[in-house]
């Protein structure tokens, strides 16, 4: 009777602890679940900083108020999930105070932590050369002219960065999101004036030397014409100063065109053969008059030529026998 007595304990005791590793994987699975960017209404920061108004606790006045969010506070959790930083929770950066509101002001004055701070001297992401891209960037007009105020982030959102020209496969995607990045500031008046200080300029009036503007604004990036190329680089940092902008069309317009060592040197791009192909042209859909040849198209193009030169000197001919 009592080894009976004992089996029943130990399967009771058995039956506690399986009920118990259940319970913690259900709250762990929960609280992952609470804090993820697809689920913003359960996520600590979120819940507010994911829509237009926010609802708090007003303890001095006793009662609950409803705010307007800064907008530039208001975050794309559609962009955050898909961000090269998803996996990591507003607190892996931020001071875990502001999990309470109404947060500490002095929160605000805290240093953010930079790239660096996090990829600097880390083995695995060696290919990505950081702090080759630090020395690039600080030979850039923004560094020169703003020094450390001009941060990473001033083009890159830690929130919803995405490495667009290393994954993607379409060269418009990789235009239209480098794009994007120089806009988001050269074309909003009070995000240039904050860091400037001085009045934006009118881009449409400053390029209008440039013929087929729109065309060349949609599939060619800013950053072609406004740094210098760096072969070890994926993309250059070293943004130049506006007088030392490229303003030769041949520069890219030619066989042996700039794009090549910048726009389509990436590994994912190249679909081609190194001597080209009739396919890769006509499905192209950032064609460059100039950059992309076929040595098929070329040689079809001097037969052609040929041919019609060969019918007019035997049309000629036999005109003048005739005669």
């Amino acid at each position: 009777m009592k080894l009976h007595s004992s089996d029943n304990s130990k399967t009771l005791k058995m039956n506690h602890r399986f009920i118990g590793v259940l319970l913690i994987l259900w709250i762990g699975v929960w609280s992952l679940k609470a804090q993820s960017y697809e689920n913003a209404s359960q996520h600590q920061c979120l819940k507010c900083h994911s829509k237009n108004s926010y609802t708090y606790m007003n303890t001095v006045k006793g009662k609950e108020e409803h705010r307007l969010m800064n907008p530039y506070f208001v975050l794309d959790t559609v962009a955050m999930a898909s961000g090269v930083h998803k996996q990591f929770d507003c607190t892996d950066c931020h001071s875990s105070e502001y999990a309470s509101y109404p947060h500490n002001g002095n929160l605000k004055l805290e240093p953010m932590n930079s790239c660096l701070d996090c990829h600097g001297g880390d083995e695995s992401f060696a290919s990505y050369h950081f702090e080759r891209v630090e020395e690039e960037f600080k030979k850039s007009v923004h560094y020169k002219a703003y020094g450390d105020n001009f941060s990473c982030s001033k083009c890159h959102s830690q929130h919803t960065y995405m490495a667009t020209a290393r994954n993607s496969s379409s060269v418009k995607d990789i235009v239209d999101y480098s794009n994007k990045m120089c806009l988001s500031c050269h074309s909003d008046m009070k995000k240039y004036q904050l860091v400037s200080g001085h009045e934006n300029p009118q881009l449409v009036k400053v390029h209008d030397w440039l013929p087929n503007q729109e065309l060349h604004f949609q599939h060619v990036r800013c950053i072609e014409c406004h740094t210098e190329v760096t072969d070890s680089l994926m993309v250059s940092h070293n943004i130049l100063a506006k007088e030392q902008a490229l303003k030769n069309c041949v520069e890219c317009h030619s066989a042996d065109s700039k794009l090549k060592a910048s726009l389509y040197k990436y590994q994912n791009l190249q679909k081609r053969s190194e001597d080209g192909g009739l396919l890769s042209v006509l499905s192209n859909e950032s064609y460059i008059i100039g950059t992309h040849q076929s040595p098929l198209l070329q040689l079809a193009s001097i037969i052609i030529f040929l041919a019609v030169v060969a019918g007019i000197v035997i049309h000629s001919m036999f005109r003048i026998f005739k005669k």
